[in-house]
């Protein structure tokens, strides 16, 4: 069918369009199906970290449950080398800390304390290895580097134990009135309802005469 007049020159001014901006129009959409296509592949990439990450986690917590240390460390190992952006990777180091802890290997629970310092993915879990790590220290009798430790910057959530915390260090250290005012403030600063500490700091204030 001939076109009129009218929309030959549209036509024609559709083709000048073309020419001039076609390739840009092309390139534009070819960039934006290629940056969905990538963001489509980096969420489908961090579920499955997420996945598999949360995999070794649930067995490395089953084996500290259980007690197996052969499989809390196959679990561990490979959890904090090949997933250690993930949150499984800084759960799973605090859990084999605590499972080194009680077996009173300090170094091994040092190093995963140590590890979550550095590579800990929340500032609240990071705090909680410094709180942990202290007591390690303070079981290696490295009185010093515990106390730099518990005087470092911290969420105000963890005012009440990181004051008890430096009063069982400078009790060890001998510095009884320190200790004290430690544990005076450990108390003030223990929120309502936490029983249990307040009774236990309370215990060791008393042990050093109130």
């Amino acid at each position: 069918m001939a076109l009129d007049l009218e929309e030959q020159e549209q036509v024609a001014e559709l083709r000048a369009w073309w020419n001039q901006w076609g390739s840009l129009v092309t390139a534009t959409i070819v960039a934006a199906c290629v940056a969905f296509a990538g963001w489509q592949a980096w969420r489908w990439y961090q579920r499955n970290q997420a996945a598999q990450a949360g995999a070794l986690f649930e067995t490395l917590a089953h084996a500290a449950q259980a007690g197996d240390g052969k499989t809390l460390r196959d679990a561990g190992g490979p959890l904090l080398e090949n997933y250690p952006r993930t949150l499984y990777a800084t759960m799973g180091a605090l859990v084999s800390a605590r499972f080194y802890f009680d077996r009173a290997d300090l170094k091994n629970a040092r190093a995963q304390l140590e590890w979550v310092l550095e590579h800990g993915r929340t500032d609240d879990l990071r705090d909680l290895a410094r709180l942990r790590l202290a007591n390690v220290l303070l079981d290696e009798k490295a009185y010093d580097e515990a106390l730099r430790l518990l005087d470092e910057k911290h969420g105000a959530a963890y005012d009440a134990q990181y004051a008890a915390a430096k009063g069982d260090v400078l009790m060890a250290k001998n510095q009884a009135a320190d200790a004290k005012a430690a544990y005076r403030l450990a108390l003030d600063k223990a929120g309502p309802g936490n029983n249990a500490f307040r009774e236990s700091v309370r215990m060791r204030l008393e042990a050093l005469g109130g």
